[in-house]
């Protein structure tokens, strides 16, 4: 029961990721606590470690990924956390001056909470101090944060996710089509996509769609979605956008059978088309789905492969989509809550954390080898997860949620065929210069 718990809340959190922003006033308090000097505990006398998150996933989400195995190793610490509910919001959190000592949540949402608030803290010296190994982390999730904070370590990755493409292998064995394969180029995809995009008995198939929100988060072109230099966004003055989106969000859909089922019902299809109706042959989304929703893809005759790749960079992938967990300038006790990170990216821990099918972030072969062996999937192709290499991270504004939110309504309207690229970059243009200018004023 814990368990579907878990895998509903973190679906809810992935979908409301785009949407999140940061709450209202500055934190305050002393640097982590490290000015407690005498009266601060040493690592390994009882404490409380208070975790927190604006995801709202509930208590059995949070035990079963982290706080149960942090619990067994740490039997002195006492593990709390705080669930997002009414009442707990980081706003009413910080005015009632509660304290919690780890916030964490997916990136360009953690940048944006962390930053808006004033809760971050650079975690460099206490990592020397309890000399916490970084270079066994995937080193594209390390530079991602700091290339967001000004080349100080304001969060230390847990876990991470990519881009897969998912297919359905009941809709390639209806139509005599091969399936997939890793290793493919968009061009391979498309041509697979097209092939599968046909009515049937009264049923429009399709061959391919995604999450817009998504894949233009972890671009395998790494653009940032704003210039933090000139504070503009780069929708219309990146020329890689125009590529990416003719690639992604306009040649797939096409297809004179998919613009009547996008005229007829006005909505791209989405991860309900693929897992639910079951009208859709390849859905790139994010790995986690097999932790996500199992019980949804246990109805669902499927596989997966890595995700489709630009001719002009063979073998990468999306960028990596990390979740950050970080001390905050509110912590009681920071060198007790790094000793817990430092666990969390063990290779023990992260070894849990893979065989559960949540991709790991150590650079381990055995690690990475495991991952999903403990999930209902184990005999599916968790090789793809791991195919392709990581595209960079590039830095992130504070309201970069916010931005992604923009691209994607903009690419629901290319997708539509509503606008053309052009058209759809400068409105999506002004919008997000409006915002930015907002943004300043707060």
């Amino acid at each position: 029961m814990a368990m579907k718990q878990a895998s509903a809340s973190i679906m809810a959190a992935a979908l409301l990721a785009s949407v999140l922003a940061g709450c209202g006033s500055k934190a305050g308090g002393n640097e982590g606590g490290e000015q407690q000097g005498a009266q601060t505990p040493k690592p390994g006398e009882p404490v409380e470690i208070v975790f927190y998150s604006t995801n709202g996933d509930p208590a059995e989400s949070f035990d079963y990924r982290f706080g149960n195995s942090i619990r067994k190793k740490f039997p002195n610490y006492t593990i709390k956390y705080i669930q997002n509910t009414k009442g707990n919001s980081m706003s009413e959190l910080l005015t009632a001056g509660t304290k919690f000592d780890i916030f964490f949540i997916s990136t360009g949402n953690y940048e944006s909470v962390m930053f808006d608030n004033g809760l971050e803290i650079d975690m460099d010296e206490l990592v020397k101090k309890q000399k916490v190994d970084l270079s066994k982390l995937e080193p594209t999730v390390v530079e991602g944060i700091r290339q967001s904070s000004g080349g100080k370590l304001t969060g230390i990755p847990v876990h991470t996710n990519n881009m897969v493409l998912y297919y359905n292998k009941t809709l390639f064995d209806k139509f005599g089509v091969a399936y997939p394969k890793d290793g493919m180029t968009w061009d391979q995809a498309l041509e697979l996509s097209k092939k599968l995009t046909r009515n049937e008995g009264g049923t429009q198939y399709v061959g391919f769609t995604t999450s817009p929100n998504h894949i233009i988060r972890m671009n395998q072109f790494s653009i940032p979605n704003v210039d933090l230099k000139a504070q503009t966004p780069t929708i219309n003055a990146n020329e890689k956008w125009k590529q990416f989106f003719q690639t992604v969000f306009v040649d797939p859909y096409s297809d004179a059978g998919y613009k009547q089922l996008l005229d007829k019902t006005n909505k791209v299809p989405d991860i309900n088309s693929f897992l639910k109706d079951q009208n859709v042959g390849m859905y790139a989304y994010l790995s986690s789905l097999v932790y996500v929703l199992p019980d949804e893809l246990q109805k669902l005759n499927w596989d997966m492969v890595s995700l489709p790749t630009f001719k002009e960079q063979p073998g990468v992938g999306s960028q990596s989509y990390p979740f950050y967990f970080g001390i905050t300038k509110l912590s009681k006790h920071p060198e007790q809550a790094m000793e817990v990170l430092n666990y969390m990216i063990s290779d023990e821990f992260q070894m849990e954390l893979s065989r559960k099918g949540i991709m790991p972030v150590v650079k381990n072969d055995a690690v990475q080898n495991a991952l999903g062996q403990d999930s209902p999937f184990k005999d599916k192709n968790f090789k793809a997860v791991f195919y392709n290499k990581f595209a960079p991270i590039p830095a992130k504004a504070p309201y970069d949620a916010n931005i992604v939110a923009n691209y994607s309504k903009y690419a629901d309207q290319v997708i539509k065929q509503k606008a053309d690229i052009n058209t759809a970059f400068r409105q999506s243009e002004e919008e997000a210069l409006k915002y930015i200018a907002d943004y300043k004023k707060k």
